[in-house]
């Protein structure tokens, strides 16, 4: 049976954007790596009050070829890449193994900034793996160890009568949880993208690119 949808046109031509003000941003200063970029972009967006500036959008592609999307936390960055976590039964983590070329999008509307990573998600070390969820809070913890995820619900009691009986075995140390493969990734950068926003639409982009042979990083302005 079809169901009808009002326009949408006029209210969503009605939503304000890039208003600003908006940070100062000279690209012929910016540092010679996007890590280092990438960090300075982050501190600003903290001390603006962005909300959650650590959320980021993993996109992926599965086995129809089909475009895949989910928003995660940044756990890290280092020299390896823009780490993140993931459960290995989880669709994200059979994505990556038939297809590690991923891409990682942050939006910091508050600055009207954006960053976009393109690159391989590489597996990282077990014990690092365990580090990081043993650092993860309790509830997290208990929610991912009771979590069936992305498989089909009965209803949301059943969710709670699990988490409720992995909390009960967790208190009482008992060995019978059932493992959990809990994997750190991170994604090694082939192509990274600086965006900042503007309300007159002439955006400012950068692109760093490998410089040849590997060595260093090429810096690109790019038309908005």
């Amino acid at each position: 049976m079809a169901t009808h949808i009002p326009p949408l046109r006029n209210k969503l031509r009605n939503i304000k954007v890039l208003r600003g003000p908006f940070p100062e941003t000279n690209f012929d200063d910016f540092p010679d790596t996007p890590q280092q970029a990438f960090i300075g972009w982050l501190d600003e967006a903290i001390q603006a009050g962005v909300k959650e500036a650590h959320s980021m959008t993993l996109s992926t592609v599965d086995e129809h070829g089909w475009a895949d999307a989910r928003v995660l936390i940044l756990k890290e960055l280092d020299e390896r890449g823009w780490h993140f976590a993931a459960r290995g039964d989880s669709p994200k983590a059979f994505q990556i193994k038939q297809n590690a070329h991923v891409a990682l999008t942050f939006y910091w509307p508050e600055v009207g900034r954006s960053i976009r990573i393109r690159g391989k998600a590489n597996q990282l070390p077990d014990e690092e793996s365990q580090e990081d969820f043993s650092e993860r809070p309790l509830g997290s913890r208990m929610s991912a160890v009771a979590s069936k995820q992305s498989q089909k619900l009965e209803s949301r009691d059943v969710l709670l009568q699990r988490v409720a009986d992995v909390e009960a075995q967790m208190a009482q140390g008992s060995c019978s949880l059932p493992k959990l493969d809990w994997r750190l990734y991170a994604v090694e950068p082939f192509v990274v993208e600086f965006w900042q926003g503007s309300h007159d639409r002439l955006h400012q982009r950068v692109r760093f690119l490998p410089g040849s042979g590997g060595d260093g990083w090429v810096k690109e302005l790019l038309w908005p």
